[in-house]
């Protein structure tokens, strides 16, 4: 199926700083080698088909504003016009990756027969057009969050006939991200919380939860899926107490329910920030569990309460959150998904291939700039130099004391410490130098 949606637009090309097109890459060239890797390979760039060709504009206080040659989404015939027009994209930037929930594909029938019988329509339909194009599957996902059934949750509803439903579509999903090769399967727990304890059973919904996530795992094995299972946290909004909170709470949940060697994270810049914390800490406690899958880059405006998902423009923040990745020996099977969409003005296809034109700008300027602090070793030498104390004998010996002799030890020596300087100034700075 032709499409003319971006009639006009030529395939986008890396020109170089020097550049003004706003259709050009000045700082992602995919070739470029990073610390002996090539640019691409290290970020491993998806389109998020969601917020790129799903969402019509709308925002919590007003509906559609995007007019596209798909509207409206319910039938096949335009969900297949609707993948043409997604190809033709991921054509024109050179991605290697998309990403997609079952209703960003397939239009939502109601019952599950019908259903699963669209999603395995436009998989095959999907995996023609991945046969004549570079662009592959990062992950695939189920949406149970959008749907009225799902509005008191999924895996946690107090509907069994809700959780059975969610595992059938679960089930389906991770069929076709297997059919069509996907390096990852992700769950994002969209209503996986509560709004009231007055009506909840906060434990049982945990262990259903868990026990859910345990099958998720059990059938990934069972059909051999080679990728990442990978959860997704989000503190809040749409429920008000989510369970799936932050890094942290995941990877308690995880150990709890025995999945931490099972299940890693994908982390997203805009959840952090609802959260309350910076993206490069949510990479820094995954990584420092082992359980750093994938990422969303994105960010939140600042000045708004809630998950604006807009393309990133923050150097200094981006190559913070790719420093870390970097400290982590880099991505797997994860990569770079772009979960940001346009502003609900900005109308035209032109926009959405400048979005992303900037966005993958930002992330390789980051890049550089965070390989350059790695490769320099300021931060590391300052941390060295912080906790060089901890390399002693005697401070190494404490660690399998006990607190009576420890006391004894601070009598005898007469300990008494002078507090140091964190440099936190100096530090930041430092980073300043290259971004």
């Amino acid at each position: 199926m032709s499409t003319g949606f971006f009639e006009g637009i030529e395939k986008v090309s890396f020109e170089g700083e020097g550049s003004t097109n706003p259709l050009a890459f000045r700082h992602y060239n995919p070739d470029e080698l990073v610390m002996g890797k090539r640019m691409e390979d290290h970020l491993r760039f998806a389109v998020a088909y969601w917020h790129s060709f799903a969402w019509e504009g709308g925002d919590p206080f007003g509906g559609q504003t995007f007019v596209r040659p798909w509207h409206p989404q319910d039938d096949m015939g335009r969900a297949k016009l609707k993948a043409d027009v997604a190809f033709k994209m991921f054509d024109l930037l050179n991605v290697p990756f998309f990403c997609w929930h079952d209703a960003d594909i397939r239009p939502e029938q109601g019952y599950f027969a019908d259903n699963l019988a669209t999603l395995e329509e436009i998989t095959d339909y999907i995996g023609e057009k991945m046969q004549a194009s570079r662009t592959g599957l990062l992950w695939g996902t189920a949406n149970m969050f959008s749907d009225r059934r799902w509005m008191s949750g999924a895996a946690t509803n107090p509907d069994p006939d809700v959780f059975a439903f969610a595992a059938a579509t679960v089930k389906s999903c991770m069929d076709a991200t297997h059919k069509l090769g996907g390096q990852n399967y992700v769950l994002w727990g969209g209503r996986e919380g509560y709004e009231t304890l007055l009506n909840t059973d906060l434990g049982q919904e945990l262990d259903h939860m868990g026990r859910f996530l345990n099958m998720v795992v059990e059938y990934k094995h069972k059909i051999g899926f080679k990728g990442a299972i990978l959860v997704e946290p989000k503190p809040q909004e749409p429920s008000k107490h989510q369970y799936d909170y932050d890094a942290a709470t995941c990877i308690g949940f995880l150990r709890k329910y025995g999945l931490e060697d099972e299940v890693k994270l994908n982390l997203e810049q805009g959840h952090a920030i609802l959260a309350g914390h910076s993206f490069e800490h949510e990479i820094a406690v995954a990584a420092s569990e082992g359980m750093l899958g994938s990422i969303d880059m994105n960010r939140n405006d600042y000045q708004s309460g809630w998950d604006t998902d807009q393309f990133p423009n923050n150097t200094p923040e981006v190559a913070l959150a790719y420093y870390h990745i970097l400290k982590a020996g880099g991505f797997d099977t994860g990569g770079t998904n772009f979960d940001a969409k346009l502003r609900r003005q900005s109308l035209d296809p032109q926009d959405l291939i400048a979005a992303h034109v900037g966005g993958m700008d930002i992330c390789a300027r980051g890049l550089k700039a965070a390989a350059a602090m790695v490769e320099d070793g300021g931060l590391e030498q300052a941390l060295t130099e912080r906790y060089a104390g901890w390399s002693a004998p005697a401070a190494q010996a404490m660690l399998g004391s006990d607190l009576g002799s420890i006391t004894d030890r601070v009598l005898a020596e007469a300990i008494n410490p002078e507090p140091r300087s964190g440099r936190q100034e100096m530090l930041e700075n430092y980073v300043n130098r290259f971004v």
